[in-house]
């Protein structure tokens, strides 16, 4: 079923048209808190599926000094064993959420790869559509966000890990691609963010090469959003559950920010913007 290109009408409360820009002309990164509506995410799967948790979840990161909320009903996990569920499904978690997450006031951000999906949450107050395949998955993801006129995050993605391949070459040519589409759709090219895909379609070595290289998507011209919070490869460095990963996440955050990412995806908003606060402070010293 075709997604609605019909212009959105927001509820009272919803962050305005130009929030995300407002945001990217900041000197400090953004801070874009996660909100897992699912049974079965990698990190917290679980644990805000019920409306009430997932509204507390929100009001406790807007009180950590959220940015922007980017709530998924669908595990997008950057490893196997996702479930994939339908746009019946997704629908269905967001319906008794959505709504009370917008009116907190603070931009929301639709983390799916369903035009459909997406199409329903930009209906009722989403600000921003993250697409974690780039706009390549869903054919009609590209031209609804071209007649809604929102931010898109473009993610750099793979079906399969292939250990031999040059990955920061792979995501230019992957993220030319999404940008070809993007341009025949007629999505004002700023309104796209990109994003390497930390963890997705890409050995933990692979992951840690595009943020080592971050600097090599200034090519591009586009703000660049990194989520490397609790992924897998800090484990490989220092052995660890997920929810045991903050000091390696933050450290991953860190070194992005200094590359130049201006929005940086996490589980843990207060933490994270403590230690960007910090880090900003001291470099404005020298």
């Amino acid at each position: 079923m075709n997604a609605s290109l019909s212009p959105p009408v927001p509820p009272a409360g919803s962050a305005g048209p130009d929030a995300l820009r407002t945001l990217l002309e900041r000197s400090l990164p953004a801070v874009m808190g996660v909100l897992n509506i699912t049974p079965d995410s990698f990190s917290d799967g679980g644990a805000f599926i019920a409306p009430a948790r997932a509204l507390e979840r929100a009001q406790a990161m807007i009180a950590d000094g959220v940015d922007i909320i980017d709530i998924g009903a669908e595990s997008t996990r950057p490893y196997k064993g996702a479930r994939p569920v339908t746009a019946a499904d997704e629908l269905a978690r967001l319906k008794p959420v959505l709504a009370d997450v917008v009116a907190l006031g603070v931009p929301v951000s639709i983390d799916s790869m369903k035009a459909e999906v997406v199409a329903f949450a930009l209906d009722h107050g989403a600000a921003i559509a993250n697409d974690v395949w780039g706009l390549q998955r869903d054919p009609d993801m590209a031209p609804l966000i071209a007649a809604r006129g929102v931010p898109v995050v473009v993610m750099h993605n793979r079906d399969s890990v292939d250990p031999a391949i040059d990955i920061i070459a792979d995501m230019k040519t992957f993220f030319r691609r999404s940008l070809d589409i993007a341009a025949q759709a007629g999505i004002v090219r700023d309104k796209i963010v990109l994003d390497p895909g930390i963890g997705f379609g890409k050995t933990v070595e692979q992951s840690m090469t595009a943020l080592a290289h971050l600097r090599e998507l200034d090519m591009f011209g586009l703000p660049i959003l990194v989520g490397a919070s609790r992924k897998r490869f800090i484990a490989s460095v220092s052995p660890s559950k997920p929810s045991e990963r903050l000091a390696g996440s933050i450290a991953a955050h860190l070194i992005a920010a200094q590359r130049g990412a201006k929005i940086i995806r996490t589980h843990d908003v207060g933490e994270t913007l403590q230690a960007l606060r910090v880090a900003h402070a001291i470099e404005s010293k020298q």
